[in-house]
């Protein structure tokens, strides 16, 4: 057997593995979702395929399903939006401008994002219930923006210190200033790293569980992990047809919004630097 054929063999033998490792979870997902006897987990042969866990997710009020999709989604958006555009200025000013003590500013950030985040839980709480901010977006939005912020930093400072700096140079001579010449020079070269950045932390923020379920008390802000817990609450028991179909339809919209944007952003990495 030559080496290419081998090659090509565990080339094959590898992404096999890597689709069933990622896939398994997944179709277990859905399979328990559509099972109208989730009983079969247990060992019963007795399967039957129902929607009747999608619709009630859906339609039973005290679930509170889409409530708690329609907050994972703004304060999602939100941070997302908010850490991208504070991230490119912050990667920014790094990547380009001299000042004293630019080289210990990654390495600030990296460690502040070092903590965990249990150990700041309870100051948080307490900080947040004196503002009167517990169960409300601002309770969530506000820590999400500086857990996700180093994240998104490091992503885009990386990229931009990618970008030459003759971008810079020609824009000065032309008399552009620095607002300028990030607004419209850097930020449409950099576009694929904001769109990706912005894509992590939407989906970290979206995920979420410990702030989410320290900082809200009831429907009102509370996200889409902590409500999927809290269906064993609701019920007595622990629903498993109920939390696998709340799971997968909260799942769509990442899945969605992951292959979109990955489109765009290769196309934005091919033709980024031209149009720059």
């Amino acid at each position: 057997m030559s080496e290419k054929l081998i090659k090509r063999v565990l080339l094959a033998a590898g992404i096999v593995f890597m689709l069933i490792f990622c896939l398994t979870p997944f179709i277990y997902m859905i399979v328990v979702s559509v099972s109208g006897n989730p009983s079969f987990l247990s060992g019963s042969v007795d399967f039957s395929a129902t929607l009747a866990n999608y619709r009630d997710v859906i339609t039973v009020k005290s679930l509170r399903f889409l409530t708690y999709l329609k907050n994972s989604i703004v304060i999602g958006g939100i941070v997302a939006v908010t850490v991208g555009g504070i991230a490119a200025l912050s990667a920014y000013a790094v990547s380009r401008i001299e000042f004293r003590g630019r080289v210990w500013v990654p390495l600030a950030v990296l460690a502040f994002s070092m903590f965990p985040q249990i150990s700041i839980v309870g100051y948080l709480y307490k900080l947040m219930r004196a503002a009167g901010l517990i169960n409300t977006y601002p309770a969530l939005i506000l820590p999400y923006i500086a857990w996700t912020a180093p994240l998104a930093f490091y992503i885009l400072l990386s990229y931009m210190m990618q970008i030459p700096r003759d971008f810079d140079d020609a824009a000065f001579v032309d008399g552009a200033g620095r607002f300028t010449i990030f607004r419209k020079i850097i930020v449409p070269v950099a576009m694929p790293g904001i769109v990706s950045a912005m894509l992590l932390v939407f989906i970290a923020a979206f995920n979420e569980f410990l702030f989410a379920l320290m900082l809200t008390s009831d429907h009102k802000a509370r996200t889409i992990p902590v409500g999927i817990a809290l269906f064993e609450g609701l019920h007595g028991e622990v629903p498993w047809g109920y939390i696998m179909a709340a799971s997968a339809i909260a799942t769509f919209p990442l899945v969605v919004m992951s292959l979109y944007f990955q489109k765009f952003v290769i196309q934005d990495v091919t033709r980024g630097a031209l149009k720059g």
